[in-house]
């Protein structure tokens, strides 16, 4: 029983695992021109130093703001923005 609670607990913090394997590294120089326009455009001043392709063709794009906080955006390869953090 108490293992029950701890994984009820847990799971949502943790997640259901899974989210690398949709989505693979890629060099910052490797994402689309347009797609990096939206990300400067909607976070300016975020120097970008990672990225990643998801399965679905999205983009997602993560740096640091001047004040050191980390930002990330996701858009898909024709410039739809679907997420910013």
């Amino acid at each position: 029983m108490r293992n029950a609670v701890a994984a009820l607990v847990l799971a949502p913090a943790l997640g259901c695992g899974g989210g690398e394997a949709n989505r693979t590294v890629i060099p910052v120089a490797e994402v689309p021109p347009n797609v990096m326009g939206v990300a400067k455009e909607k976070l300016p001043g975020v120097t970008f130093e990672k990225a990643w392709r998801q399965k679905d063709g999205t983009f997602e794009v993560s740096g640091k703001d001047k004040r050191g906080k980390v930002r990330e955006i996701d858009v898909k390869a024709d410039g739809t923005v679907i997420e910013i953090e």
